[in-house]
């Protein structure tokens, strides 16, 4: 396939919301790059930080921000959403038109959006990556699911990083009844290798606790905050990933913590696999990233996030890792982890973790 593919530019650009639509993307930009295509970067913020750093190489472009932000009380989130949809709307519509001056600058052949609206195009094949096919919104998830179904069908395949057939990672959220939705299901999408290296390094146990912090401010640093005051008498070993890119340190009285702000694919995947449990969003690129290492987990889900609060409920429902809210967390809860089984990857059929359905790209009947 390679020296058909040679040289088309694919157009790769996730949502700056967290950092999990980014880092689910690095596995497609290493597949891309396998099969012979040359991928092109575009975001905003952190996210788009992310693969510069990962890919520094590749070209980049920056696009409109959709200025998504949370609310220190989760309960308000969804009416914060509402309000600022008029500006979202308009972020939209300013990044079809940066999208479309893209597209002829570079000679671009394909798109991949992970939850952009307006990156697409219906002059070349464009690919939506989403795992909410329905999403959850208290009394208004009718609604929410409608919307996000009607953009799905804007673009000409959408890729759903989940199983197929149960038991899957994300329940209710990555399955649909509606045919006229063009879905491919790809697997749970995870940066890090498909087959765990050799225990070399990691057969030993280096931190009792991993933190591993992700997500938009201000709850990023609301979870942080809480954390701190509940390990501040914490006499095992902990690793404390703060999940922001920045070069400013933290410093807390307590020896047993050992703090980074952020950690590339390799260094995050041995720290993972040396650590006994991890605590985390319930994220669900997070989610996926654990799977994949089979690693024990307990959650704390985004207050007022209600993807988030049903994933930490579907994964303990299954015996898969425990929960807790943000405001009733106490270390003397991550106690009951070993009564749930942590994680374990599902053998399909997708032998390679590159296994992608790039054909659109390269079916001429689409150009």
């Amino acid at each position: 396939m390679k020296n058909k593919v040679k040289n088309k530019k694919i157009l790769i650009a996730p949502l700056n919301w967290g950092l999990g639509h980014a880092t689910r993307c690095i596995p497609i930009i290493n597949g891309l790059i396998k099969e012979g295509f040359e991928p092109i970067l575009a975001g905003d913020g952190d996210s788009l930080k992310l693969l510069q750093n990962e890919f520094p190489k590749l070209l980049s472009y920056d696009l409109p921000s959709y200025n998504i932000q949370y609310t220190k009380k989760g309960k308000n989130l969804k009416y914060k959403l509402l309000f600022n949809s008029l500006g979202i709307v308009k972020a939209v519509k300013k990044e079809q038109q940066v999208v479309s001056e893209i597209i002829k600058k570079e000679s671009i052949k394909g798109i991949i959006s992970d939850n952009r609206f307006g990156v697409r195009s219906d002059k070349i094949p464009s690919v939506y990556i989403t795992h909410q096919i329905n999403v959850l919104s208290g009394n208004t998830t009718f609604f929410t699911t409608k919307f996000h179904q009607y953009i799905i069908s804007k673009f000409d395949e959408c890729w759903v990083p989940d199983y197929k057939d149960p038991p899957n990672l994300a329940g209710e959220l990555s399955h649909s009844n509606n045919t006229k939705l063009n879905l491919k299901y790809i697997d749970p999408v995870s940066r890090f290798d498909f087959v765990i290296p050799s225990n070399e390094g990691i057969s030993n146990k280096k931190y009792d606790l991993m933190v591993l912090l992700s997500g938009p401010e201000p709850q990023r640093g609301l979870l942080e905050e809480k954390l701190l005051k509940e390990l501040k008498s914490y006499s095992k070993k902990v690793l404390f990933v703060r999940g922001i890119i920045s070069d400013k340190e933290i410093f807390v009285q307590n020896k047993n913590i050992e703090f980074v702000n952020f950690m590339l694919q390799k260094d995050l995947q041995k720290a993972i696999l040396q650590s006994k449990v991890i605590i985390a969003r319930s994220g669900y690129s997070t989610i996926m990233d654990l799977e994949k290492l089979s690693a024990k987990a307990f959650f704390i889900p985004t207050p007022g996030q209600f993807e988030q609060e049903y994933l930490a409920q579907y994964l303990e429902e299954q015996n898969i890792a425990s929960y807790a809210t943000q405001k009733y967390f106490e270390c003397s809860l991550l106690e009951n982890r070993a009564n749930f089984k942590g994680f374990n990857p599902k053998k399909t059929t997708n032998k390679k973790q590159d296994h992608f359905p790039f054909d659109i790209f390269t079916n001429l009947k689409l150009f």
